[in-house]
């Protein structure tokens, strides 16, 4: 009797990558997707996302915005039909208030709004996807930034809804230990929301998001790091 040895093809996995339609999100998507991931992308602008897409294999566009919770239902949606989820990307942010004002001057409707959208919203993806994750030990990667723990004049409103994304986060990790939390900050990059964040500076110094922050993310997943707060320069230094 004759037995096949040949080892069967690895089932690609699935990663849902939000704010994928320029910057960090955009680079990263690219990224996965040259390291064979299928793909379901999210971001608000149609157009932009649109074109995203057709530069990637195995992808499903789908334009909306995470905090309206009919795209939510659509996301879930995809992923069904997809089979299922290994990696989710909440990238997906708002500067908040630009040009970048005083705590003391900070208008209250943007800070909500900036709130719902960097803390609120990706919390609730991770509550519609957690039977998905859980059910393929997948991970949850959620974009961080140092104005998290550091205290920048002018970043007050931003920092604060990122270090409560952190915190969610980090308590996530606990209480969902089979999956992967990471929480990460990428680094400066030369991106639009660096640029509306520091109008008529040059940033032509900065790296882009594919240079630096892609292969460090790169790294954490197809490793699998363990949960926790990661700063991607140190992803890179310690290759």
């Amino acid at each position: 009797m004759t037995h096949d040895t040949a080892k069967r093809p690895e089932r690609a996995k699935t990663a849902l990558v939000t704010g994928a339609s320029q910057g960090l999100g955009r680079a990263l998507a690219q990224g996965l997707a040259a390291a064979g991931w299928r793909l379901i992308i999210s971001a608000r602008g149609a157009d932009a996302l649109e074109t995203v897409a057709k530069e990637l294999p195995a992808v499903a566009a789908m334009p909306g915005d995470v905090g309206d919770s009919w795209h939510r239902a659509g996301l879930a949606e995809a992923v069904e039909e997809a089979g299922g989820l290994d990696l989710l990307v909440n990238n997906a942010s708002t500067l908040g208030a630009a040009p970048l004002p005083p705590l003391a001057d900070y208008p209250r409707d943007a800070l909500e709004r900036a709130f719902a959208t960097n803390v609120i919203a990706p919390l609730a993806l991770i509550q519609s996807l957690l039977p998905d994750l859980r059910a393929r030990r997948g991970a949850v990667l959620n974009i961080s930034s140092d104005a998290a723990v550091e205290a920048y004049e002018g970043w007050g409103g931003y920092g604060a809804t990122k270090a409560a994304l952190d915190q969610i986060s980090h308590v996530l990790s606990v209480e969902e230990p089979d999956l992967a939390v990471w929480w990460v900050d990428p680094g400066e990059m030369r991106t639009q929301m660096l640029a509306d964040a520091m109008p008529g500076e040059d940033l032509s110094g900065e790296p882009l998001p594919e240079d630096v922050a892609v292969p460090a993310l790169l790294r954490l997943i197809g490793e699998r790091l363990p949960s926790g707060r990661y700063r991607a320069a140190d992803l890179i230094a310690a290759r």
